[in-house]
């Protein structure tokens, strides 16, 4: 065994502190089996960014839904929210850089109350922009069933959570009602032309496992969705990203509670991929917090862990040239990352 038994003071994790400890004291020998010493063994002294391609943005944790699996821990109960102020900040920095894609993630990033001011004004700097919607939002209230047309008409790749083909597991993981609320949202997407051949307009579905094991092979796991949602609901989309479940926040939480920490994180372990360490997404791209805070990956922000330098930490400091060069801040949490075929916010990675 490589990870051991550990005795948990309350599955209720009170801040990032705790469970970067739980992450740390997860190891038998942490002077041989820690993460930096995998990397290492995988040819590679030490991770660092390669050049920025995409420009990821958190625009609050607030969020119509709480999921099971929830690495950001957000819910219709959190108020940390990304002010106008922050937006124009990450506006002024990408306009002095080539950065290609913007990423806007949540949380619900529709709930932000400047969503749509940001969009427009972010389609004036000519870049790619993505949304990753949690479909649902589509059909919460009126204000939003329009959202569709707003993408559609900005051009906008969307990237949206479904957990499975079939209702009881999409519900199991996300709520009840979620899966009938999603293909009703994809069904109003695909209206738009989302996912139609030759429209222009992307739409990607992402998978996460609904318990503690690794996702399967991506491309056999797309063929079934294409299949399923077709033949039952008419539906058509692009691409299906798997991404492996994080061990942090809720589903931490989870794993603690199920008794299945310690198998889960010896399936991370033993399932180290050393080809996925360089195509991991913390090498080209950089995290920006609902605070306007920097950050490797969207997971390290979870975990409060911020890029290294703490003069360069923020929006306001950015810093083109250090963050394209930088070293990367890792913990036993990025097992996650390469682990099987190795996942990322764009699936697989090997």
């Amino acid at each position: 065994m490589i990870v051991k038994s550990l005795k948990f003071r309350n599955s209720k994790l009170a801040d990032s502190s705790e469970q970067i400890e739980i992450l740390q004291n997860t190891i038998q020998d942490s002077g041989e089996d820690n993460f930096s010493n995998y990397i290492k063994r995988s040819g590679i002294e030490k991770l660092t960014s390669r050049k920025i391609e995409i420009f990821q943005i958190n625009m609050g944790k607030m969020c119509n839904q709480t999921c099971k699996h929830c690495h950001v821990d957000a819910g219709p109960d959190r108020k940390e929210i990304m002010t106008r102020e922050t937006m124009q900040m990450c506006l002024d920095k990408l306009f002095e850089t080539d950065i290609p894609t913007i990423d806007l993630t949540g949380g619900a990033p529709e709930l932000n109350p400047d969503f749509r001011w940001f969009v427009t004004e972010l389609k004036k700097l000519n870049r790619h922009i993505m949304v990753r919607c949690n479909l649902t939002i589509i059909l919460s209230n009126p204000g939003f069933n329009d959202l569709p047309d707003f993408f559609a008409e900005n051009n906008i790749e969307v990237v949206s959570s479904l957990p499975y083909y079939q209702k009881i597991n999409t519900d199991r993981q996300r709520g009840d009602g979620v899966f009938e609320k999603s293909i009703k949202a994809l069904q109003m997407l695909n209206e738009r032309g989302y996912g139609k051949q030759g429209s222009g307009l992307i739409l990607n579905l992402v998978y996460n496992p609904s318990g503690a094991f690794l996702p399967g092979p991506q491309h056999s796991l797309e063929n079934d969705f294409k299949k399923e949602l077709m033949d039952k609901y008419g539906i058509v989309f692009n691409n299906l990203f798997t991404i492996t479940n994080m061990p942090v926040s809720r589903f931490l939480e989870y794993l603690i509670d199920s008794g299945n920490y310690v198998d889960y994180m010896e399936k991370l372990i033993t399932s180290f991929n050393a080809a996925a360490v360089r195509n991991v997404m913390c090498t080209n791209t950089i995290s920006i917090g609902w605070d306007g805070y920097l950050y490797d990956c969207d997971f390290n922000q979870m975990l409060d862990m911020k890029v290294k330098d703490n003069l360069k930490d923020h929006i306001s400091n950015f810093d083109l040239n250090y963050l394209d060069t930088r070293e990367i801040i890792t913990g036993q949490h990025c097992f996650g990352c390469t682990a099987g075929s190795g996942s990322s916010c764009g699936g697989a990675i090997s």
